[in-house]
């Protein structure tokens, strides 16, 4: 634990750094007396050093208590786990709110596919097979799935069987619909950026070139789109009328490598989840004037907003969901940190239940890195894969 201490004013301002790169801010500590110690008499000049250093180390316990408590304790909680197992690794998961299916992509060399779920009961409901692919993406009024696999497989979300499959380039990894236009964006880290594919017939509509390599995305609904850019520190803004980009807001020294993004579309507000520093950066999607930034936890690779609540979240591969709730639109308070699991480190927000969902499995410790190396990471234990539901 590493404590910080500001003074100013005859106060003592407090910062705890709580385990999982989790922050939570102090009350302010009013100091109202200053002891002045005078005599010759050592023992009684040491005393009373003794006697301020304890009552100073009791106020900081009892503070970094309430610390701790006020980053766990708030009105959500894990309501719900299900652990399906299953072989392939794992990366995003999808709900579709209107069909009311989970849709999570296993991958690996073999075996690839979709799983999908029941959103309600979280019982499975089949699998889209042969689709190695990361994330899904659903349009509810063609009835037409989508998943950022190479090619893109297109599936009836009725049947779940397979429509077609999409040749595209690059490497497909993050993937978004956006109802404006009825159209599939799929994400990759080299070019091209973007792969914008039409819902209803599966055609390829264009590419664009989004500057960097692209993590999340979200829409206003009305012909704008905003990609976090990972390797660039910047939030790309794209007309998806003419599919071009035409700003980007630059978040460097605020905001390194984000891996999230979340949209308050009333208010014009985007969240920034960002890997270091481990902040949610929180600006205006209408010039990219940055409001201000919140402590978030460690290892963040997707974040969603809830209209409903007026609340933003963001999943941490350290097990930590944090919520941010925005009291107006220039106000934003960490409303809590919720204990998950480790590695949930991405999520889907079920507009209807207004529940989070995030994916998450138990590993073996990893094997001592080489020299120079970076440690890495080890393997999934057989049948541990487990869906999470937080809610209140």
């Amino acid at each position: 634990m590493r404590i910080r201490g500001e003074r100013g004013s005859g106060a003592i301002a407090f910062n705890w750094e709580l385990g999982g790169g989790v922050y939570a801010a102090a009350r302010l500590v009013k100091v109202s007396g200053i002891f002045r110690v005078k005599g010759r008499n050592f023992m009684r000049r040491h005393c009373v050093a003794l006697a301020v250093a304890m009552g100073m180390a009791l106020l900081l316990m009892a503070a970094g208590g309430a610390a701790q408590q006020s980053a766990s304790a708030g009105p959500y909680k894990v309501l719900k786990t299900a652990k399906v197992g299953g072989d392939g690794g794992f990366d995003y998961v999808y709900a579709d709110d209107a069909g009311r299916r989970l849709y999570i992509p296993r991958t690996g060399q073999t075996g690839a596919r979709i799983t999908v779920f029941d959103l309600d009961t979280l019982a499975s409901v089949g699998a889209i097979a042969n689709a190695n692919a990361r994330g899904a993406a659903v349009d509810p009024k063609s009835g037409h799935g989508f998943g950022s696999s190479k090619p893109v497989v297109m599936w009836d979300t009725k049947t779940l069987g397979t429509i077609k499959s999409i040749d595209v380039e690059g490497g497909p990894d993050g993937i978004l619909f956006d109802p404006f236009n009825a159209r599939v964006y799929v994400f990759s880290h080299r070019a091209p950026n973007a792969t914008v594919i039409n819902a209803a017939d599966g055609t390829i509509a264009g590419t664009i070139d989004l500057g960097g390599a692209p993590e999340q995305a979200v829409t206003d609904g009305a012909g704008h789109l905003y990609v976090d850019i990972e390797d660039k520190d910047s939030i790309a803004v794209v007309d998806t009328k003419t599919m071009t980009v035409t700003a980007h807001y630059d978040l460097a020294g605020k905001c390194g490598g984000p891996g999230g993004l979340a949209f308050d579309v009333k208010n014009h507000v985007l969240f920034a989840a960002c890997h270091e520093p481990q902040v949610m950066v929180i600006l205006s999607s209408v010039d990219g004037r940055i409001i201000t930034s919140l402590p978030i936890g460690n290892g963040v690779d997707g974040a969603t907003f809830n209209p409903e609540t007026m609340e933003a979240f963001s999943s941490q591969r350290d097990g930590t969901l944090t919520v941010i709730k925005e009291t107006s639109p220039t106000s934003f308070v960490v409303e809590q940190t919720v204990q998950t699991m480790q590695s949930a480190k991405t999520l889907t927000l079920d507009g209807k239940t207004g529940h989070i969902l995030l994916i998450g499995a138990e590993f073996t410790p990893p094997p001592p890195p080489a020299p120079g190396e970076r440690p890495g990471r080890g393997t999934m234990v057989p049948d541990t894969f487990t869906i999470l539901v937080v809610g209140k």
